[in-house]
């Protein structure tokens, strides 16, 4: 184990601080205590600049290394905002506030990058800058693009930019990452299916949506086996439907709701076509109007290669050669560090929380071991890719 021994003497601030942000979760871009907190805490570790309010709730800090011959910058990554779960973990740090908690470990990696940015100020240690960049809105709202929208890096152009994410259910200590696509493209989609309503004891004076609904649910989850290459890693779901909640109303409109994942453009095109297609033409052979709103919300998350093997050499000198894999099978879950990594190269890495529940459930709990790991391969990279 090669956790740097600095990382020992704030251990228990860090752990109090990522509790307390356990405590007091907020969403979205809804983040003023948190990302006060943060602010404080890097004018009281010295940081050099502290800038608040980019992308809404956004935070950044500029440090200073001893020199900066290089010329270079290198940005750090770690989001926010939590998710509107109810808790069910019955931890003394449970949260406080009602459907709202830090299901996806968010307070870990919020901690481990100020926990770094400390570390970084104290030693400067390095010959160039360390731009650290603290991400409101990761959970559905495009958090990293408002923070790059806002000149995040016209501000303090970067080199290069990593993430860190854990990941349940591997080791503590260990660490996981792949080059190329790495976490898939959102889409989310409505669907409006339009009759016209009338008495259930009289469908003969009504244009029933249902049997046209059932038509199109049944070719959607018909359409992924037929029109794409099962070699396409892809997912299309359909997570919601509604219309009138009476029992004797044939119902003028159905809606429905899905999400698309896919890990290419072309896959993601096709997909979308083939929505529109399905809704439209079988509402019409139904009588019925079908309308599609497709929207288009993370980029597939491309982990750049040479940042990449960057990133692991890192974590191989704080875990060993063991602990790290460069192998990790790309996943349809969402990342929106993928807008970063699609204006600066850059790789996302994932640290294991050992075993746990999975993210996004009732009951997962960052684990406080893992801080410990996480600051000290922030503190590795900086120092592979900015070296004195």
């Amino acid at each position: 184990m090669a956790v740097d021994n600095w990382v020992s003497r704030e251990i228990e601030d860090l752990t109090a601080f990522r509790r307390d942000l356990h405590e007091n979760p907020e969403l979205l871009y809804d983040l003023e205590r948190t990302s006060k907190k943060v602010a404080e805490a890097l004018r009281a570790a010295g940081v050099d600049e502290v800038v608040e309010g980019l992308g809404k709730t956004g935070v950044v800090g500029v440090i200073h290394g001893q020199s900066n011959t290089s010329g270079r910058t290198i940005g750090l990554r770690a989001d926010m905002d939590a998710l509107p779960i109810v808790e069910a973990t019955g931890l003394p740090h449970a949260s406080k506030v009602p459907g709202k908690m830090h299901a996806c470990g968010h307070d870990g990696h919020t901690t481990m990058l100020l926990g770094a940015a400390r570390h970084f100020v104290e030693s400067r240690a390095f010959d160039g800058t360390v731009l650290v960049i603290f991400q409101p809105a990761e959970e559905g709202g495009a958090g990293a693009q408002a923070m790059i929208d806002d000149g995040l890096f016209e501000r303090w152009p970067c080199d290069e930019v990593y993430g860190m994410h854990n990941i349940p259910d591997v080791p503590v200590g260990h660490f996981v990452t792949s080059k190329g696509p790495s976490m898939a493209a959102v889409d989310m989609f409505d669907i409006k299916v339009t009759g016209r309503g009338g008495h259930a004891a009289q469908p003969h004076n009504a244009i029933d949506p249902f049997p046209a609904v059932a038509a199109i649910i049944q070719a959607i989850n018909g359409m992924s086996a037929r029109t794409v290459n099962p070699l396409d890693s892809h997912v299309v779901s359909l997570c919601g439907i509604t219309s009138n909640d009476t029992y004797n109303v044939i119902p003028e409109e159905i809606n429905i709701k899905g999400t698309v994942r896919t890990l290419n453009e072309a896959v993601r095109d096709h997909v979308e076509a083939c929505l529109g297609k399905i809704v439209a033409q079988i509402a019409e052979g139904n009588n019925c109007v079908g309308e599609l709103d497709y929207r288009r919300l993370y980029p597939v998350m491309v982990n750049h290669d040479e940042a990449t093997e960057h990133a692991a050499k890192a974590a191989r000198a704080v875990s060993g050669d063991d602990a790290v894999r460069i192998d990790m099978p790309p996943t349809l879950g969402g990342e929106d560090f993928a807008f970063m990594l699609n204006a600066v190269p850059g790789s996302m890495i994932h640290v294991g929380n050992g075993p746990s529940a999975q993210l996004h459930h009732p009951r997962f709990d960052f684990n406080d071991e893992v801080i410990k790991w996480g600051c000290s391969y922030w503190a590795q990279l900086v120092r592979d890719r900015l070296p004195l």
